[in-house]
Formats: structure tokens, sequence, C-alpha cells
């Protein structure tokens, strides 16, 4: 087997590059799947670092496909009994976000419900060594978040399960942040590795291409980790004005009074320009200055202000949202069943290459 090549990510920024200025002019040639664990509500570190570019793809009209990743929560979780009600969660955050599902070109649903695309993971662990998986960066990090002393097998080849996510639909785009990408490398590899043992004269899978993130790693409001729900450090999309004052009251900033952009020297400070800059399509050196020497209290005001503006209108949507439960399954079971169709074609396919077809 070929050795798995990380490559550099400055090579992978300019086929990012590339790869976006496609996207606009033909985007019904792509198939985009991305998606989230159902372990709690979205923040405002999700929306401004994946959901928003989601709906942006969405809109342009390229196919989604939108994983929520229910069996990848048992890797690394003990606790299951919430899973349902977040993958409800995970939905309305998702349409109140500007997701929307009746177009025809958007699937939203939960990997265990499409079994077709689980019956991909037999044969793609065949593709892959031990060692292999036990050298993903993104595991072992994982492991370490977790603080994991006893590692399921689950943990190690959920890289391979995520591979059958994106494949089954033919993704060919995947919007990544950095730390994902050795998992997206890993996705390539067991594409070209299927076609070349199965399928060398019709290639079966595409080589899906990784679309970065425009937007810069969100920091919590303890402005030294990325922002989590489980660090407690985060704003909630569903949270209330007053909480989200009350949140930002007790961010973290420094000592200095004048206020400047600088996120390698002040990165607490930094992130949250960052933030205000996202509410409000400003630049962070400008509503720096404009600042200036009003320390943080005024720094602290205007982003309660301004990202409490910002999500007025979604958090309109979402409440109305949580009073129709009968339409988010609605629009689950639509999705499963779209998923469903595709990972029967698909499945269906694999099977006729690998001569397992009565």
């Amino acid at each position: 087997m070929e050795k798995i090549k990380y490559g550099t990510y400055e090579s992978t920024v300019e086929r990012s590059r590339k790869l976006e200025e496609d996207l606009t002019k033909d985007p019904t040639r792509y198939r985009v799947l991305t998606g989230d664990r159902p372990t709690g509500r979205l923040h405002i570190g999700h929306l401004f670092g994946s959901l928003q570019n989601r709906v942006r793809l969405h809109k342009l009209g390229v196919f989604t496909f939108i994983v929520i990743a229910d069996y990848q929560v048992l890797t690394d979780r003990d606790t299951f009994e919430s899973i349902s009600e977040n993958i409800k969660q995970l939905t309305i955050d998702y349409l109140a976000a500007g997701i929307d599902p009746e177009d025809d070109k958007t699937f939203i649903f939960p990997h265990s419900h499409v079994p077709e695309l689980n019956q991909l993971l037999l044969p793609f662990l065949t593709l892959v060594t031990m060692s292999e998986l036990d050298r993903n960066p993104t595991v072992k990090e994982e492991i370490q978040a977790a603080g994991l002393v006893r590692i399921n097998a689950g943990m190690y080849t959920y890289p391979v399960h995520q591979a059958a996510d994106i494949l089954f639909c033919k993704g060919n785009v995947v919007p990544v942040g950095k730390d994902q990408l050795p998992h997206l490398e890993l996705t390539r590899v067991i594409a070209r590795r299927f076609n070349e043992r199965f399928a060398s004269r019709k290639p079966v899978f595409p080589e899906p291409q990784p679309l970065l993130s425009k937007t810069p790693l969100i920091l919590g409001l303890d402005g030294s980790q990325k922002m989590s729900k489980s660090r407690n450090n985060a704003i909630l999309l569903c949270s209330s004005e007053d909480e989200t004052a009350s949140l930002i009251k007790k961010a973290k900033t420094d000592a200095n009074r004048l206020i400047t952009y600088d996120p390698e020297n002040r990165p607490e400070v930094s992130n949250l320009l960052t933030l205000i800059s996202l509410s409000t399509g400003r630049t962070p050196e400008t509503i720096a200055e404009e600042i200036g020497d009003g320390g943080s209290g005024m720094l602290k005001k205007m982003l309660t202000e301004s990202l409490n503006e910002y999500l007025r209108p979604l958090r309109k949507k979402r409440a109305e949202l949580e009073q129709n439960t009968d339409y988010i399954r609605q629009v689950l079971e639509k999705g499963i069943a779209g998923a469903r169709k595709i990972a029967v074609e698909t499945l269906d396919e694999v099977l006729e290459v690998m001569n397992m077809k009565l």
C-alpha cells in the first residue's frame, strides 16, 4: 500500500482556492458532505467557523449532505441518553442559520439511520492498516482531549467511518478546518485504493477535495482554547440576550486599557475584536481604533450589542422552530429517505465491482 502523505498546508490552501473559484462558476458539479456530532446545541464558533459557509454553498446550488454523526458520539463519551434530543436541536440550529431543507438539494440525516452507508465501513477497513490508523494525528489529539485511558476500537476506526460518510454520496467537496485535514486525506487514500483494487477500469469514488474555512479559529471566552461547550467557554446560538451579555462580561481580556488588534501578543482581546468583526463586517483593526483607550469595558459592551443584534433574527427563527417538533421530524425523515436512496445506489455499485452480487 502507498504511504499516506499529508502534504504541505500551503499546497492545500492553493487547491482550496482553485476549488472555491470553480464552485462559484459551476456549483452543480459538486457534492458537499459536512456535519457535526450530536453532543449538544451549536455555539457561535460553529456559526462563524462552518455553519455560515454551509449556508453559502447551499445557496449557491451545491448538493449538500449534512450528516449528524451520532455513532461517533459513542467513541469518546459514556453518555448516550441525550443523543436523540441533540439530533433535533442540531437540525433546529441548521434551519435557523439559513439551511432550506425544501430545495431537494439538501439532506440532513443521522448516519445511524442509513444502514447502507454503514455497510461501506467493512470493505473500507480492509484498505487501511492498523499502523496508519494509529498514526492519524487527529485521532491522537481527540484521544488526548477526551482524556481517554481505555481507548475503544471505534475511536481508531471512526476516520474510516467518516470516509464512508463522505463517499457514500460520492462527496467531492468537504469544508474543513486545518485540524481535520488528516481525516480527509485518509478518505482520499481509501477512495484511491478502492478504485485501484476493485474498479480500475471505471472508478467508483471521487477523491474529495478540502475547502478550507476562511474564518480564523474562534477562541472561547477564556481566550486560550478553542470555543467548546465542554470547556464552558462558549456562547450558544440559543442563549438569550441577557445570557449572552452575562457570558461576555466574564470573558478574559488583559490589563492594557488601550485596545489593539494583536492576535499573537494579545489573543484574548483580539478574539473579542474578531467576534465583533464577524458580527458587523468591519475589520478588527478599525474596531480597535474606534475603542482606543476605552478599555475592556467598552470592548465587551460593543461585542454584546453587535452579537445580540446579529443573532436576533436567527434566535427568533430558532424559537419558532422549537415549537414545531413535527416539522423537524419531517425534515429528518426526508433527509434520511434521500440519503438512503443514494446510499442504496452506491452500495449496489460497490457490491457489483467487488463481485458480491448474487
